[in-house]
């Protein structure tokens, strides 16, 4: 499940109107959340507290297979409508597997004017957490510094403890994202290593206006009206949109450089169609929520694929093929997630089936499972137990060196937050 700390940055970035899956950065994103979800490991608990709109605290502890921790602090210049642990949508909460809106311009932040004078202020989101009994600090910064550009400075700095040798380790890290819906460039660099990086995504066909996302998902489209985001079909095949990227970096004090290119296909989001007198009208019947990606990088060799779909309402399936072009090399995992859902449970989250009829059915957890030919077996559920989320899983590894040790990893991770702001 997402960290405290994510979950308050992704509200950051909705609050703001920033688009954060424009980004080359998650072209696999979906993918990713079905073949490289996070096992725990040990047991792990986490207790939150947003005292006000602006502020936050978080407090984390393993408690296996040692004992340590952390204490984190949150302010952002805007109000973010954080919920508590028992209130929030399950799956804003999880990394699942998603068919992404149609990519859009960052909104833009509306005028403030007090006594005839111009006062507008910039966005940011300022974030720390100390680890005990290590001392590592890590920091974060991000702010809004015109409609189609946002900066985001992280810092890491890790003291060597008494009964180690190594040297103090430390690091600053920089990004520039400008976005303007069609294009999306990520400028980094990072100290440790002088490594500057470039990561462009190009989106084709026509993208949504300036707009919320969700005014214009939930918009109803009329008959024969060719959709925002509608792309040209085609006869027998899935209808929707293509993206493309690639990254270019290079390290001044290692004297090396890499180049990484992309490219995703999506389909297009099914829009509710329109009632007329209580009945649904029919439209092309729905095809289902699909994303195909694939990674190539010419100096390593490294070519990826993946494929993933989600086949029912409650079961999305992916795949990904993995090969080195020079040692020959290849790996092949598979991934499934499933929801669970009870009748009227009261705890759940009510969700809405394909059709204009809401579920009885509530959502009480997801279950996700991988295998690959590398012999790695993983297993996690996620769900919420009264007013916390809970997180459990295990991996195992049936190789031959597994023999002696089949099971790698398990864990359990408990989760609390609460808000005084709701």
């Amino acid at each position: 499940m997402h960290p405290f700390a994510s979950y308050v940055l992704r509200n950051y970035y909705k609050a703001t109107g920033w688009n954060e899956d424009n980004l080359f950065t998650n072209l696999t994103r979906s993918s990713d959340a079905i073949l490289d979800f996070t096992v725990p490991q040990g047991l792990h608990l986490s207790i939150s507290k947003s005292p006000n709109a602006l502020f936050k605290t978080t407090y984390s502890m393993n408690a296996m297979p040692s004992l340590n921790g952390s204490v984190g602090y949150i302010f952002t210049s805007c109000d973010l409508n954080v919920k508590s642990s028992g209130d929030v949508r399950f799956k804003d909460m999880i990394e699942r597997f998603r068919v992404y809106d149609q990519p859009r311009r960052p909104e833009v932040k509306g005028e403030e004017w007090l006594a005839g004078e111009r006062v507008d202020t910039r966005d940011y989101l300022m974030y720390g957490r100390l680890y005990i009994p290590t001392g590592r600090l890590d920091a974060l910064y991000s702010t809004r510094i015109s409609s189609n550009l946002q900066g985001i400075l992280a810092a890491i700095s890790d003291p060597p403890s008494p009964l180690s040798t190594r040297a103090n380790v430390s690091n600053l890290m920089l990004s520039l994202q400008h976005d303007v819906g069609k294009w999306c460039t990520e400028y980094t660099y990072s100290a440790e290593d002088s490594m500057w990086g470039i990561k462009a995504l190009h989106n084709f066909g026509r993208i949504a206006g300036s707009g919320s996302s969700s005014e214009s998902t939930q918009t109803p489209t009329r008959i024969g009206v060719k959709r925002v985001d509608e792309e040209d079909a085609v006869e027998g095949g899935l209808r929707g949109r293509l993206s493309a990227g690639a990254e270019i970096y290079f390290s001044a004090k290692e004297k090396s450089a890499g180049v990484s290119t992309g490219i995703r296909f999506s389909t297009i989001p099914d829009a509710k169609p329109p009632s007329a007198g209580g009945s649904t009208l029919a439209i092309n019947p729905p095809q289902p929520p699909t994303t195909i990606t694939a990674l190539f990088n010419p100096m390593l060799g490294h070519l990826s694929g993946a494929y993933s779909a989600r086949v029912s309402t409650d079961l999305a399936l992916s795949s990904r093929f993995d090969f080195n072009v020079y040692s020959y090399e290849s790996e092949w995992t598979m991934g499934a997630e499933y929801w669970l859902r009870r009748e009227n449970d009261p705890e759940g989250e009510q969700m809405s089936s394909s059709t204009a009829e809401p579920s009885k059915k509530r959502i009480h957890g997801v279950v996700k499972a991988r295998a690959s030919t590398s012999n790695d077996v993983a297993i996690l559920w996620e769900g919420r137990m009264r007013n916390m989320l809970i997180s459990l899983g295990v991996i195992a590894d049936f190789s031959t060196h597994g023999r002696i040790k089949p099971i790698r990893a398990m864990g359990m991770e408990l989760a609390y937050f609460s808000s005084d702001s709701e």
